[in-house]
This record gives C-alpha cells, structure tokens and sequence, in this order.
C-alpha cells in the first residue's frame, strides 16, 4: 500500500520531498511502536529503554545529563524527568561530580543492565520485525542513505 492510500490522501504530494518526508516520518513511528511494546512487558517506556542503552553503551564511566540528552534518539527536553524515574525504579544511579559540582554522572545500575540484558532478545527481535519487508542489503542501503540524509 502505498502512502497516499495508507493516510487515505486525496491530493498529490506537493514534491517527492514531501512524500519522502512524510513516509520517514511514518516509518519512524512504526519502529518506534514495535520497540517500544518490546519493552513494555518490563515496565520501560521507550524513552526509558533508550536512556538505559546509552548508559550501558557509556560503560562504568557513565556520562553527563547533557551528553546523555545529546545522544537520544529523540531530543526531549525532559532529560532530568526521564532519569528521575528511572532512579526511582534502581535503574540510574547519579553522582554530582567532584571537580565541577554543576556536573551530574548518570550511571547503569546492576538492575539496570541485567533489565537490559533479559530485553536484548526482544528488543533485536522488534527490530527484525520492523524490518520484515527488506532484505539484508536493503537495509545497509537505508541505513547509508539515511546517513547520508543527516550530513548536512
């Protein structure tokens, strides 16, 4: 089905721009829903899990709240709200820096990884699901072309 009937649209597209844009937006929407019911069953929202993945990917380290907010994969200004329910939950753990006090370490916790660690399966699952319609090269070539997209 193509997008004009799937938004049941009448008109045109006004250029291929705007239909691509339109149907990115869509797509993004659609991935989002099928991981976001992976990891649901956990208590998570997807804003949750991804803030999770991001600290788990910063190892023991941990990263800033400003570094954490850059690398979501939606900008939310509701970083600070985000990591107090997943503090709430043991999930984060996060620590005032000792050499700049205006700086807050965000931290995985040992519940927060082994959550993580019982959704990968469900989570990689969502993601072969969200896929379903494309083979492998397929894909290596969205992901090229959707690299290529934010280069700007």
């Amino acid at each position: 089905m193509g997008l004009r009937e799937e938004l049941k649209q009448t008109r045109p597209f006004r250029s291929q721009q705007h239909e691509a844009a339109l149907s990115l937006l869509r797509t993004a929407d659609m991935v989002r829903r099928t991981i976001g019911r992976a990891v649901e069953p956990q208590g998570l929202s997807f804003e949750q899990f991804n803030v999770l993945r991001i600290l788990r990917g910063a190892g023991p380290e941990g990263l800033a709240t400003l570094e954490v907010a850059e690398r979501l994969v939606e900008a939310t200004p509701a970083i600070t709200r985000l990591l107090d329910k997943l503090e709430a939950k043991g999930l984060v753990e996060r620590e005032r820096s000792s050499e700049d006090r205006r700086r807050i370490v965000c931290r995985v916790t040992k519940a927060g990884l082994k959550l993580l660690t019982e959704n990968d399966e469900a989570v990689e699952a969502a993601h072969k699901e969200a896929f379903t319609g494309l083979k492998r090269e397929q894909v290596r070539e969205l992901v090229e072309l959707l690299e290529r997209m934010r280069e700007k």
